[in-house]
């Protein structure tokens, strides 16, 4: 169902390099905190488009519903970071649903997805594919700031003891 997307990565040939300097566990927090950083930014230009798409005048609004959450089962499986972006509560409306704000918005995957009625008109898809560079700039920022501060961290804790 959804599409791989491959990316190279030139000219982080130093932050490999205190990467190599590091423990796993060091390795695996930064880059978790680093990777929701990055993500985060993929949740707001998702949210960006679902404003877009959505119809103002209905009770429910899909970039409330937009959400961020950690891949624990592909971590357990693989040792892989992950994070998953989507939409809370699936595609089911139940009889007499709530319009309220944050209520299930089962439509947002008519309009990502489209129908044999209706051409699709994605939001979610495009936030990463659209802002790729981004994206993985801040996780490479990010992820070089952690590992800075661990290694000063690991250095300031050998110097006192």
């Amino acid at each position: 169902m959804a599409n791989d997307i491959q990316f190279n990565m030139i000219g982080i040939d130093d932050l490999l390099s205190k990467i190599a300097t590091v423990n796993d566990e060091t390795k695996r927090k930064t880059g978790r905190s680093a990777l929701r950083r990055a993500a985060g930014l993929a949740v707001n230009h998702a949210k960006e488009g679902a404003n877009r798409v959505d119809d103002p005048e209905t009770g429910r609004a899909i970039a409330d519903n937009i959400v961020l959450r950690w891949n624990g089962r592909l971590f357990r499986l693989t040792g892989d970071l992950g994070f998953r972006i989507g939409v809370m509560h699936g595609s089911v409306l139940r009889k007499n649903g709530s319009t309220e704000k944050n209520a299930p918005t089962p439509h947002w995957r008519l309009l990502e997805f489209g129908t044999e009625h209706v051409a699709a008109d994605p939001f979610v898809r495009p936030a990463l594919e659209n802002h790729i560079a981004e994206i993985t700039n801040e996780f490479a920022t990010q992820f070089e700031k952690g590992l800075d501060r661990a290694i000063r961290r690991d250095a300031k804790s050998r110097s006192s003891s």
